[in-house]
């Protein structure tokens, strides 16, 4: 049985595979045609984190190929009140694929050893790979195939998006440079950096001018904790914290001047949501070669894909 995880259990091959499968989806959509691939069958949706776009693209897509989703968000359920693998059990029984956005990609894990159906890692805080297939998609798209891209570079921190960003494009041949003077500990998996860097094609370096010459893509993600907020002010409790973290990271804030400076040719992306004025400006959500709301929409193309793949 199929799952996805980590994208470590995936190969090059596969990857191609639900990157074609998305393609041929999405143009199958645009020319108003029927992907009634999935009639009669159910997703089921949990959620033990919060969503905008992972809940619509995943709901949406599952509509439109005939199939049906069914939320669940893990507050109002009785998770909390019993055994995890016996209440994760049931649940996968009124289902044929289980998606998960969890705390912890250990319950995904769990879930997925059960083999009863295939199960989806939707983000935890290790992975996310699902943003970076619809980021491959994406990029091919805009490279008019993913193998005319060449580099990507990320900025800010390193997390679950670019963990599995990273070994997407290592496994695709991608060369991958990371700019983060910052690691978020929860996300670190040896195993996954082990793996995508014995491809040879991931960097290190925090020398932002020979990072970005040549980039086809520069990406970054959210770094500023939602926590530290409260109506719009940052609580007296996270002061410290969030004055260290903006001295550290802002001098890799990806903005316009940025790119127009050291990469004009590069494209500009980010996973959503924007924190503005931490890790994005609005020059750059706003510039001529921001993809992101590409991006956003791909989710669901990616999405559709997955599925279907992972029930073939």
């Amino acid at each position: 049985m199929k799952h996805l995880i980590s994208l470590k259990e995936q190969s090059k091959e596969d990857i191609l595979a639900m990157l074609k499968l998305a393609q041929d989806i999405k143009a199958k959509r645009n020319n108003n045609e029927l992907t009634n691939y999935l009639p009669n069958k159910t997703l089921v949706m949990l959620f033990q984190k919060t969503s905008t776009r992972t809940r619509l693209s995943f709901e949406a897509g599952m509509t439109e190929l005939g199939g049906h989703a069914i939320f669940l968000d893990a507050r109002t359920t009785q998770f909390a009140l019993t055994d995890f693998t016996d209440e994760i059990k049931a649940v996968m029984r009124y289902g044929a694929v289980l998606m998960f956005r969890a705390k912890k990609s250990a319950d995904v894990i769990t879930a997925a050893q059960t083999n009863q159906i295939p199960v989806i890692d939707a983000c935890s805080e290790k992975y996310h790979p699902c943003q970076a297939l619809s980021d491959i998609l994406t990029m091919a798209e805009h490279s008019n195939g993913i193998e005319n891209v060449k580099k990507v570079v990320w900025l800010g921190v390193e997390n679950n998006v670019s963990n599995t960003l990273m070994l997407a494009c290592a496994k695709l041949g991608i060369k991958f440079v990371i700019v983060t003077p910052e690691i978020d500990q929860d996300s670190v998996d040896e195993e996954l950096n082990q793996q995508a860097l014995a491809t040879g094609m991931v960097e290190r370096t925090l020398d932002l001018s020979s990072a970005l010459q040549n980039a086809d893509y520069v990406h970054t993600d959210t770094w500023m904790n939602m926590e530290f907020f409260e109506e719009g002010k940052v609580k007296p409790e996270f002061q410290e914290e969030y004055h260290r973290k903006k001295e550290t990271l802002l001098p890799f804030q990806l903005n316009a001047k940025l790119i127009d400076t050291y990469c004009p040719q590069a494209k500009i992306m980010h996973c959503m949501p924007c924190h503005l004025g931490y890790e994005i400006s609005r020059d750059a959500v706003d510039h001529p070669n921001a993809i992101i709301f590409d991006q956003a929409e791909n989710r669901m193309h990616m999405q559709k894909a997955i599925i279907v793949w992972l029930l073939s």
